[in-house]
């Protein structure tokens, strides 16, 4: 009988020793190729590797088999390349910036979207412009 229970027991330390690996090699950082574990920069809003807190690039969820760009979260797949000095990068990634003040800015020819921090939204396209109060909704059509 106390066989049988030591057998358990080294089983579940087995399975508890796997689930601990499992969840920390879930993500990979592409820059690296190394398992790191990620979260989400509160003021920043961009991933970040949870042990050194640095910001994310590029990594890869190996359980959805996707590859997500770290400043919006959006899922890349398809859209990564390896560039002249081998590292790689977001095809669009000139197209979609994170500023400094926590804004979001994305551009794409005379495109041209603005979401601030505290909601507001500006948006541009071609000689018409449109802005909206992040608070109450209202809108402001202007043309050039």
């Amino acid at each position: 009988m106390k066989k049988i229970m030591l057998l358990i027991t080294a089983s579940a330390g087995i399975a508890m020793f796997w689930g601990c690996t499992e969840s920390r090699d879930r993500y990979l950082d592409l820059a690296t190729g190394k398992p790191v574990e990620v979260e989400k920069d509160e003021k920043t809003g961009v991933m970040v590797n949870k042990e050194t807190g640095d910001p994310l690039y590029i990594y890869v969820d190996t359980k959805k088999n996707d590859t997500i760009y770290a400043k919006s979260g959006k899922v890349i797949n398809g859209h990564v390349i390896l560039d002249a000095d081998q590292k790689y990068v977001y095809d669009e990634d000139e197209k979609l910036k994170v500023g400094d003040n926590g804004g979001v800015e994305y551009k794409d020819g005379d495109y041209k979207v603005e979401v601030e921090k505290d909601g507001d939204v500006t948006i541009k396209d071609g000689d018409k412009k449109v802005k909206i109060d992040g608070e109450t909704g209202e809108r402001k059509v202007k043309n050039d």
